[in-house]
């Protein structure tokens, strides 16, 4: 009889450090309008709990088990803030992942704290097409250390990880974005190469020696896994991470969420969100060819019973009833009670100096503020809260520099959404700009201003180019532009004008002009590179991107003069 090879895969990918549950919104059809109420979904303390079931449910229906990160633990959190890795060293070894794939903010500050990383955590970390081989021999050296599987510069393929699928292998090799150079800060000397090119060989190689089962452990995005599945055979499954796409059945809460496992020339790929809001978890079996025959999975919120209306107060009786029901038969939906000795740990090692953040009052927020990164038909000109961060920029460099014109800020440093209500100094520290970035005034010709900000759009939208993620869309202040993306390259931007003496003009392409952006944006990365140009540069004394914010909304009632939109974009593709 031919044996049949099963495997349960639990996943999760851009944890960013949310150890405890997440406020997530839901949208419940009903008779009349639609309901939307609020639950706490994931955190490490639940998802310990479901791993611990799948586990013992493994064994029991005779499945090998993997538990796999799909990168970006680090950022994202005041417990990344206060503690850097130390705390997501400790959280994920007790979860006990097989291993994880190297994201781009883990290397945001250089290959030093991935070293220390390393260090501390008893699982591999993947980069397979990260080449060290030129790195500098010192004491925080990723090179050669037993738990980095990166790119063997002999065979010009991936270190791989070996498991057992029955009574064979199953070969795993972690690939994450070769533009590391321009989203990230890897040190100079670290190399990342083609995505591709690397996989196919490693597949090459493990098909000589007779491997046909193969898992791809990602970190290129949903774009970038389609591309990588389509273009290499012998895939049998990506797990994937850094777009922070949510698939599966929850189209029903009201959270737009694509196929799970969804198949590129017979390959699947599966993603579970972002924020451990979600576990993936897969019953998959392979044939003896090494493809994926049967894959039925999930990405499940993990509930407790806290319902909340939008006002963040508990439901009426009635109301927690018929949405606990509705709720209840949800397939995405899982209530699950905390892990006791990993929320424990987190309440007595981690939790005081964040308490100590929480009651630290900044302002009353008086409506909700959803940040989106790109435009979208509901949201037409994109984010409403990046453009309030980057007047926050423009106002409190203004104190420092009565000459600057604008600001212009990148969507992916703004992290979440605001709920209305009091603000703290953990909510913009931990949540909404997590990202203790210094701000810099430069001096800048219009055309490099007309030339980063098309660079940008067209990263984000991966217009003709291959971007590095949605995070690029340019937000300003004191500029406002339109983009049509049906243009050609270089005429993307129908106009662009400067807010100078009360009045919009249009924006010169030989004047100097200044501007205030985060040290990430002026560094040109991600389509930035025209900032590059600028004529000098100078770090604002003292003045953080976060710093900034909660300076100017305690300044006054800063919501009272709301900000009109700046951004007007016509997109090349069909607006979701």
């Amino acid at each position: 009889m031919t044996p049949r090879l099963l495997l349960k895969l639990a996943h999760i990918n851009d944890t960013h450090s949310h150890f405890e549950p997440s406020r997530v919104r839901f949208t419940l059809p009903t008779d009349n309008e639609p309901l939307s109420v609020y639950a706490f979904s994931g955190g490490y303390a639940r998802i310990q709990t479901l791993l611990r079931e799948a586990r013992q449910q493994a064994r029991q229906c005779h499945q090998d088990f993997l538990f796999l990160h799909g990168g970006d633990s680090f950022q994202g959190s005041l417990y990344f803030r206060e503690f850097k890795g130390a705390a997501n060293a400790d959280m994920l070894n007790r979860l006990n992942p097989d291993a994880m794939v190297l994201g781009n903010h883990e290397i945001d500050g250089g290959n030093a704290p991935v070293r220390r990383f390393l260090d501390a955590i008893t699982f591999p970390l993947m980069a397979g097409n990260m080449d060290l081989s030129s790195e500098a021999e010192s004491e925080l050296a990723l090179k050669d250390h037993p738990r980095m599987l990166d790119y063997d510069r002999q065979t010009h393929t991936a270190r791989v990880l070996l498991k057992p699928l029955g009574d064979r292998q199953l070969a795993l090799f972690g690939i994450t974005l070769e533009q590391m150079q321009e989203i990230a800060h890897p040190d100079p000397s670290t190399e990342f190469h083609s995505a591709i090119d690397v996989t196919r060989r490693t597949i090459a190689q493990l098909h000589r020696q007779g491997i046909k089962h193969i898992l791809v452990l990602s970190h290129l995005g949903l774009d970038g896994d389609r591309i990588l599945a389509q273009a290499v055979d012998g895939i049998s499954l990506i797990v994937g991470g850094h777009s922070h796409t949510l698939q599966g059945s929850s189209h029903t809460l009201g959270k737009p969420a694509l196929p799970y496992g969804e198949r590129v020339n017979n390959t699947p790929i599966v993603h579970a969100g972002k924020y451990a809001e979600t576990l993936g978890l897969a019953d998959i079996e392979f044939a003896l060819s090494g493809e994926v025959t049967s894959l039925c999975g999930q990405n499940l919120f993990m509930l407790d019973d806290r319902l909340q209306d939008s006002n963040g107060q508990p439901l009426s009786a009635k109301q927690y009833s018929d949405v606990n029901k509705r709720l209840a038969v949800n397939a995405a939906i899982r209530y699950v009670p905390d892990d006791d000795e990993l929320a424990n740990l987190l309440a007595t090692r981690y939790r005081p100096k964040i308490d100590e953040l929480e009651r630290q009052i900044v302002t009353l927020v008086p409506w909700d503020m959803q940040h989106t990164r790109l435009p979208s038909k509901r949201l037409p000109h994109g984010s409403e809260l990046a453009p309030w961060v980057s007047r926050a920029m423009y106002s409190r460099a203004k104190l420092q520099n009565k000459r600057i014109d604008f600001a212009l800020h990148n969507a992916g440093g703004v992290r979440d959404s605001l709920s209305h209500g009091q603000l703290t100094v953990a909510d913009v520290l931990g949540k909404v700009l997590p990202f203790d970035l210094p701000l810099v005034a430069y001096q800048i010709r219009g055309r490099f201003l007309y030339a980063a900000i098309e660079s940008a759009i067209n990263a984000a939208t991966n217009n003709g180019i291959q971007g590095t993620g949605t995070g690029s869309f340019p937000y300003t202040y004191g500029l406002r532009y339109e983009y049509d993306g049906r243009r050609p390259a270089g005429q993307r931007i129908v106009s662009l004008e400067v807010m100078q003496q009360k009045a919009w003009r249009i924006l010169e392409f030989e004047q100097l002009y200044i501007g205030v952006s985060s040290q990430y944006t002026i560094s040109g990365k991600e389509g930035y590179g025209p900032l590059l140009n600028s004529e000098w540069r100078q770090f604002m004394d003292s003045l953080t991107l976060p710093g900034a914010f909660m300076e100017y909304v305690r300044s006054g009632d800063v919501w009272a003069d709301p900000v009109s939109p700046n951004v007007h974009y016509t997109s090349h593709l069909i607006l979701e």
